[in-house]
């Protein structure tokens, strides 16, 4: 080749080439089936199975739930409309929905309830969203208290002694601070346990007979229904965690007192089935109170699920404790941080986050085992389903009683399932 022909020759491309649309197996759709679908004989043969199986059961399933009778007054008037074939009779969810939502509640104070779900969404927004005001966070703190009131009634001074017991530990905590960590600790546990059972109930007393204020007094037997359940179960929840964040710290201390007790604690709830602290809850702590002493059994059993879901969080946060590497707490040391801020600025936001799946999953089952309390006479959605199914009208339906009890804690267990997958996305700082 010539000296002026090599010269007059390019080697790299002077012009762009037009754009084209990737092979039709590489984009869309089609992409994504052929990469999670049939990416190989055994995807492609479940995915086919798979198929089979979905078919089956709407072809199953899909007639029964057609032909749906949502205006009936009992099973028998079902039966009628359908005329032999098969359906689903809703009528009953119509008929009993109020039951299956309030229990006993008096119909003319559902809208106590159901305000006090609605101020639950509010508060929970200054905790869990970032982009709600931090403002707000003020009534998340009184929320409890006025959640109690608006479900409970009663004197409206009654809440307020047992939040001024709060107030005491935190007096406590910070008059006691000179002395250590675990003699401010223990005043802050003390105080209000002590405000509690000797000047709580004397303060609403002469509160209530100077300015009467409250709201109609509604007894712990008529609750029932999902109202019993979120009750119990957002309790639990907000009340285990705190605790098991501190019994998982406890367990870590090199202090032998506090260490054992935790353990205990943990090793022994842990050991022992729901059930059977139920039963205690409903039996024996009676035992162990003053003769004449009322004390609540929505209010036992709630302390009895928040230590049995508090032992489960334990663990799960020590999990994310002993994954942290050990320069974590060299460089708080470093930074000459105490124990307390320490855990709260360097150590426990990274423990949570890698705790976040095993949280939430004690959460959810927690929230599920709600059900187990019809075994001590409180009728949660399961037992009120069986009183509904023994009476002459509704005697003998199954399927749609408990396909919408599944389906509204579906809904309630799907959204802590999706909430713990946006915390961790939020949280994420590897960027894989």
């Amino acid at each position: 080749m010539s000296d002026t022909h090599a010269q007059t020759v390019a080697f790299v491309r002077d012009t762009m080439l037009p754009e084209r649309e990737p092979p039709i197996l590489e984009r869309g759709a089609v992409k994504w089936m052929r990469e999670n679908l049939f990416n190989g004989i055994i995807s492609t043969a479940l995915t086919v199975l798979s198929v089979l199986v979905v078919a089956w059961g709407v072809a199953e399933i899909g007639p029964w739930l057609m032909r749906s009778i949502w205006d009936a007054e009992s099973l028998s008037g079902c039966r009628q409309i359908l005329d032999g074939a098969s359906g689903a009779c809703w009528a009953v969810i119509k008929d009993r929905w109020h039951q299956l939502m309030f229990g006993f509640y008096p119909p003319d104070l559902y809208w106590r309830p159901v305000l006090t779900l609605i101020l639950l969404f509010v508060a929970l927004g200054p905790i869990l969203f970032p982009w709600v005001p931090r403002g707000m966070i003020r009534f998340s703190a009184i929320y409890p208290f006025l959640g109690y009131f608006l479900l409970w009634g009663g004197s409206v001074w009654f809440p307020v002694s047992v939040a001024l017991g709060f107030v005491a530990g935190y007096a406590a905590l910070v008059a006691f601070r000179s002395l250590g960590t675990l003699v401010s600790t223990i005043a802050a546990i003390i105080a209000p346990i002590l405000w509690w059972l000797i000047a709580a109930g004397t303060l609403t007393a002469v509160l209530d007979s100077i300015v009467p204020l409250g709201l109609e007094r509604v007894d712990s037997d008529e609750f029932g229904g999902f109202l019993i359940s979120l009750v119990i179960g957002f309790t639990g929840i907000g009340l285990s965690l705190p605790m098991g964040i501190l019994l998982a710290l406890g367990r870590q201390s090199n202090m032998i007192l506090i260490k054992s007790v935790c353990v205990t604690f943990i090793e022994f709830i842990r050991g022992v089935p729901l059930i059977t602290l139920l039963f205690t809850a409903q039996l024996l702590l009676g035992y162990f109170l003053p003769p004449g002493t009322s004390f609540d059994l929505i209010l036992r059993v709630v302390i009895m699920v928040t230590f049995f879901a508090a032992a489960y969080i334990a663990e799960v946060v020590r999990g994310g404790l002993a994954a942290l590497p050990r320069g974590q707490y060299e460089a708080a040391d470093a930074l000459g941080l105490d124990y307390w801020r320490a855990q709260r600025l360097i150590i426990m936001p990274q423990a949570l986050k890698i705790s976040i799946p095993g949280i939430v999953n004690t959460f959810i089952g927690l929230f599920k085992d709600t059900t187990l309390v019809v075994f001590i006479g409180l009728l949660d959605p399961v037992g009120l389903s069986n009183a509904i199914r023994a009476s002459s009208d509704w005697q003998g339906i199954y399927w749609e009683l408990f396909i919408f009890i599944g389906a509204v804690f579906f809904i309630f267990c799907f959204g802590m399932s999706r909430y713990s997958m946006y915390l961790e996305r939020r949280l994420q700082t590897d960027h894989r």
